[in-house]
């Protein structure tokens, strides 16, 4: 049994601490980022509307890739894009249309569950990456929280005190174990 708990005690600490250097890399990438995490190359967004539902739940996480020629799109490709009025929205929506005019291009956009197309065509440089077809339902509300500040303070604060905890206890443990008489030889 003594084993048991011993191994235990390990597999937690090891647990707590792993949360704890987890959560402090994804809080420090998410800052250095701008607030998108990147994975492998991949920006992970969450998903705020259901303009792309049932392909792109509400609350997903999906992975976009970063593109440096935006100019080559098909029609049926899902991107991602700053929005005209706000460059600091971003929205996945589909080519529905594609405009070329001289050496521009524009892009006509739908949410696939929208009744009708954007109203402003997407320039190419407006163009952040193209979405990869990998998509995580739900976990997108988490890695909101976690964008937070709230959430990057609690996520610090809560496997930062577990930890803390941890080792009060496992320190409590061992001089539990010590033996009054082999602590005072003197006695």
């Amino acid at each position: 049994m003594k084993i048991f708990i011993k191994w235990a005690g390990r597999i937690s600490s090891i647990i707590i601490y792993g949360l704890l250097i987890c959560m402090v890399i994804t809080v420090i990438s998410t800052k250095i980022n701008g607030g998108t995490p990147k994975v492998f190359g991949y920006e992970m967004m969450t998903v705020l509307s259901g303009s792309m539902e049932p392909a792109i739940k509400t609350g997903s996480i999906i992975a976009v890739k970063p593109v440096s020629n935006k100019t080559s799109f098909q029609k049926g490709d899902v991107v991602t894009f700053k929005a005209a009025d706000n460059p600091n929205t971003l929205i996945t929506h589909r080519i529905v249309e594609i405009q070329k005019e001289k050496d521009s291009v524009r892009y006509i956009t739908k949410g696939d569950s929208n009744d009708a197309k954007d109203r402003t065509a997407v320039i190419a440089k407006n163009i952040v990456g193209e979405y990869s077809g990998f998509t995580i339902p739900f976990v997108g509300m988490l890695l909101a929280f976690i964008q937070s500040t709230n959430g990057a303070i609690f996520l610090l604060i809560v496997p930062g005190a577990l930890m803390i905890l941890w080792s009060v206890f496992s320190f409590w443990r061992a001089i539990s174990k010590i033996d009054p008489k082999e602590a005072n030889p003197t006695g």
